[in-house]
């Protein structure tokens, strides 16, 4: 929680509740359904949800905006998201039924009523929203063509409407097709964290 802190000072005492409260939630779950690897369970703050929350760090989402968070497994990085920005709303999307209860309940027990959740693949959804967020779901080019449908036309962030990965890795070729218009940042340019060394934020706009 200290590293949630360090880099999101100004959280609510709601948010701060909200974050607190992740611990001990994704610990009892994982010890029944594993979404989290058993081993990295006690980096959750670090490793999973201040990661997910890098995305935090390259845009603010507006009042109304719609995300959706495609392979979101135990809702990751849909939940602190939604947490960060209670005025946007989540839909989180899995096609394994038994971690998209984990995400679901989470969400619950936290009291965020800015979440949505679908058993489904992607394929299948058809709903429309500004941005699509994922946590190395698939391949770039795979989450792109896959989610192209569901992008909303309209725009109204700083950013203009299209998909937002976390990447770790070499991804070079991953971006070759998108070396044009896409942007990737190092999260170590803002968390100081050894684990961040390798990790990225790649955006692909798509209006």
């Amino acid at each position: 929680m200290e590293s949630i802190l360090k880099y999101f000072p100004g959280l609510s005492d709601r948010q701060k509740q909200q974050f607190a409260a992740l611990e001990e939630l994704y610990t009892d779950w994982n010890a029944k359904i594993n979404v989290i690897s058993r081993k990295d369970i006690g980096n959750l703050y670090t490793h999973h949800v201040l990661h997910s929350l890098a995305i935090a760090r390259v845009i603010t989402f507006d009042d109304g905006t719609r995300v959706m968070d495609v392979g979101t497994g135990g809702g990751l990085p849909g939940i602190p998201l939604a947490i960060m920005f209670p005025t946007s709303t989540f839909h989180l999307v899995d096609s394994v039924g038994k971690k998209l209860k984990v995400a679901t309940e989470v969400a619950r027990a936290i009291g965020l009523d800015n979440v949505t959740s679908c058993h489904e693949r992607v394929e299948d959804e058809q709903g429309k929203f500004d941005f699509v967020v994922s946590r190395a779901v698939m391949e770039l080019d795979k989450l792109v063509n896959l989610t192209r449908k569901n992008i909303s036309p309209q725009c109204h962030n700083a950013l203009p409407n299209g998909v937002i990965c976390l990447k770790g890795g070499d991804v070079s070729a991953e971006l070759r097709p998108y070396k044009n218009i896409c942007d990737v940042t190092d999260i170590s340019d803002y968390f100081d964290e050894e684990y961040f060394k390798t990790k990225r934020i790649i955006f692909v706009p798509l209006v």
